[in-house]
Parts: structure tokens; sequence; C-alpha cells
């Protein structure tokens, strides 16, 4: 099988992987996060009546410049019950009601007041600062779409609309399954040959964070039979995410296990660092990712492949990944024909990137000092200080 780019590789994810999962009801309270399983409408125009947006005077746009009467004063939640008259103004609050026969305001810093007088020298056309009837949406238009996760600006406007609830698909539950004889459980004392079983929970962060519901299975010994029995109990989930076992060795058995089973496989290795070795297919209906054991390899395939699909699961219409570019601090180089993903720290606002040095994809405490990954293109060798490069957030 012919290793694929990294852009084909998850075009091969995003072009196969497609659910309707259940639904649930949740309270705005669990709303944030959670991906829309109905569409959400305006229940009445927003605003539902003309507002100033500053504090100032309502005025008739025809009156000014010029010395008008004060007739009274509105509040945001209130309205005024009279009428704007030629040469009258209302002193008014932001988001406060337009009175009836208004239509402009005047800022405060613009006017000079004197008892019940208030002058200013400048002119005002209708609408001015004046969010008018409906102008934000009108009554019954669609402004959230099944599909889409919701942020706080999405419960923002779920309340803003009425709903006190909204139905969402249900969460993914992902199987993580971590193999190979080296594998100790966390709480136990490795010999020097072992390793503590991180990579199982640094994907359980990884699998929460992008809105599934992690499982962690028993580690899976080198032995086929073994192998191929986790594996089956991984595929009873929405998603199964093994880890280790996928190069090419003698003693890696994953892929024999995943192919015991009926495994269709779409890929097996991209044009990548970390995380060449990576595996994707399905079996008994069930998507299956074989990540690579090397704990860098594992985070950044889950990241940029395994997540996709996911989110795919957890009914997102659109998974995106996010990749801006900041510009380098120092010089960097790689070696062509692969799309690398290596440590660096993102500065706080975002504009520089500086490399992170690191010992491979096994060096842990390297990753822990970076808060991003740089991402060198495969037909760019040499970056120079100061160029752009994308970067991937952690």
């Amino acid at each position: 099988m012919e290793p694929l780019t990294f852009t084909q590789a998850r075009a091969a994810i995003l072009e196969r992987v497609r659910a309707t999962p259940s639904t649930e009801i949740v309270g705005l309270d669990a709303a944030n996060g959670r991906v829309l399983a109905e569409d959400i409408a305006a229940d009445r125009p927003i605003p539902a009546l003309s507002r100033s947006v500053r504090d100032g005077f309502a005025v008739r746009a025809a009156d000014v410049p010029g010395t008008l009467t004060v007739i009274g004063e509105v509040r945001a939640g209130d309205r005024f019950t009279g009428r704007v008259g030629p040469g009258q103004a209302v002193e008014i609050m932001t988001g406060a009601p337009m009175p009836d026969g208004a239509d402009a305001v005047v800022m405060v810093e613009h006017t000079t007041r004197d008892g019940d007088r208030v002058s200013t020298d400048r002119s005002a056309a209708p609408g001015d600062f004046i969010n008018a009837l409906g102008c934000e949406a009108a009554a019954g238009e669609t402004l959230l779409r099944v599909g889409g996760r919701i942020d706080y600006t999405g419960v923002a406007l779920i309340a803003a609309v009425g709903r006190s609830a909204v139905r969402v698909y249900r969460k993914p539950v992902v199987a993580i399954v971590a193999t190979g004889d080296e594998i100790v459980q966390v709480d136990e004392t490795p010999a020097e040959h072992q390793i503590r079983n991180s990579n199982a929970w640094s994907l359980a962060a990884q699998v929460a964070r992008a809105g599934g519901i992690p499982k962690v299975l028993p580690i899976a010994r080198d032995t086929l039979p073994e192998t191929a029995a986790i594996v089956a109990e991984g595929l009873a989930y929405d998603l199964l995410l093994l880890s280790g076992g996928v190069s090419a060795g003698k003693h890696d058995v994953v892929e024999p296990a995943l192919a015991s089973l009926g495994a269709e496989f779409f890929f097996d290795r991209a044009l990548i660092q970390p995380g060449q070795p990576v595996v994707f297919g399905r079996a008994r209906e069930r998507f299956f990712f074989g990540l690579p054991g090397n704990p860098s390899s594992t985070m950044v395939t889950f990241e940029i492949f395994a997540r996709a699909a996911l989110e795919r699961l957890g009914g997102l219409e659109c998974p995106q990944l996010h990749m801006p570019y900041a510009r380098l601090t120092r010089e960097f180089r790689h070696r062509a024909g692969l799309t690398r993903f290596l440590p660096a720290q993102l500065s706080a606002d975002g504009g520089s990137v500086t490399p992170v040095k690191w010992h491979g994809s096994g060096d842990v405490p390297s990753l822990t000092r970076a808060n991003a990954y740089l991402v060198a293109d495969p037909d760019r060798p040499e970056y120079a200080a100061g160029e752009w490069i994308r970067v991937l957030s952690k």
C-alpha cells in the first residue's frame, strides 16, 4: 500500500467517516462544546425594536445642528410614552428603545446641555447610532445549524432566543488500547526495559477534549490471540484507537490482529513525522486507528487524523484543523519529503514561534515545554528567521 501525504490521509478520513449519532437534550449548563442536533432559529426579530447604540439624545435628524428642548429620558428596559416633535429631543441610554418620532441619536459627547435645552453643532442622518428593528436577525431566521459545535457565543444565542435546553448529538465512546510487552500500568514500578502506560491516558485526555468519552481497555500484549481479543472488544465502541504495534517489526501484531477480524485498511503509512506508520481502517462496521507507540507520534497522529474521525462520529459537519501562520524567531531546517509536526513555543500573542529542542518522538519532557507544533512543509527544507511557518496549537 502506497503511503499517503498528510493532505491525502486527512482527506481519506473525512471522505469515509460519516455518521448520524443518536441525540439527547441538555441544559444550557451542559451545552458548551456539544454538537447541535437541531437548527436554532430566532423566536422574534433581533432586536425586537429599534434601539440606541450610544448614550446621547434621540432627535429628528432634520433638526440638527441646533438647540432642542429635552422632553424626557429613556433607559434600557423602559419605554418613552410620548413622541419627539419638531425641535425636541429625548435623553437616551445605550440599549434603550427609540422614542416615536426620533430617527437618529446624537452622542452625548457632541452636545452641551443647559437645563431642559441641549445644543449640538453636529449634523445627523436618519439611522445614525441606531440598531433598527430586526437588523441582526429576522423572526424565524436560522442562526445556528445542525452539525455545528456550540461555543460560548452559541450558548448566549440559544439563551437569547428563549431556549433553556437544546438537542445535541450523543458523545462518541472511544476505546483506547495500548499495545506492547514493554508497557506496565501507571502505578507499577517499571524495570529498566519497561515504560508506564502514558499513551492511553494522553489519548484519553485528547479524546475528552475533542468531545468524546474515553474508555481505556486493558493493555494488549504482543501475541496475536490476546491482541485480537482486545481489538474485538474495542470494536464494540464507536471508535477504536490502538497505540503501538503498527510498525513492520517481527512482534508488531496489531495489523494481523485487525486483519483476522476482517478489517479493511484504507492506509497504513503517511508521509509525516512523527507518526509515519499510522493505520486507518474499518472492521465490524467500526472505524479504527493504529497509532504509533512513541508518545509524540501518538499525540500528533490523534490530533491531525483521529480527531477528525471522532468529531464526525459526534455529528460535527466540518471538522477543522486550525494551522495559522507565525514568524520563526530563528532559522529552521529539516529534511524535505515529509510534513513535520515538531514541538515549539508559540508567543503569547500568537505572532512568533520558536522550535523547542527535543530528542525524538519519545521525548515527553520536551513536549510539555512546548505549547504548539510548528508544521514544516515537505517541499521546504529551510526556513529563515522571520519567515512565516504554519503552527498547530496543542
